[in-house]
């Protein structure tokens, strides 16, 4: 059973892992040179955009979320939904205060 898991499991290979090494190392200087940087309102917009790329990068990729199973992608899916329920509550109490 194990054999014919490995077989249909396709994981990347050490030049994969230093492309994604470089992307974030480029992605944090870029994030540094951002907070530098006066954008206005879209500073925020574009740091939290930058860090949702780097997190997408190390979860599919060393973390292997890419290539487990099903419901491993359905439970990180439910453990982001719920972090992301608990972020608008918690601005709905910052904002009507």
């Amino acid at each position: 059973m194990y054999e014919e898991h490995a077989k249909h499991t396709a994981h990347p290979g050490y030049s994969t892992y230093i492309i994604v090494w470089l992307a974030l190392l480029a992605f944090t200087s870029i994030t540094v040179t951002i907070a530098g940087v006066s954008l206005g309102r879209y500073t925020l917009l574009v740091a939290l955009l930058i860090a949702a790329i780097k997190s997408a990068l190390v979860i599919n990729i060393f973390m292997h979320i890419k290539f487990d199973e099903k419901i491993f992608k359905v439970f990180l899916a439910l453990s982001g939904l719920t972090l992301l329920v608990i972020f608008i509550l918690t601005f709905f109490d910052f904002i009507y205060r």
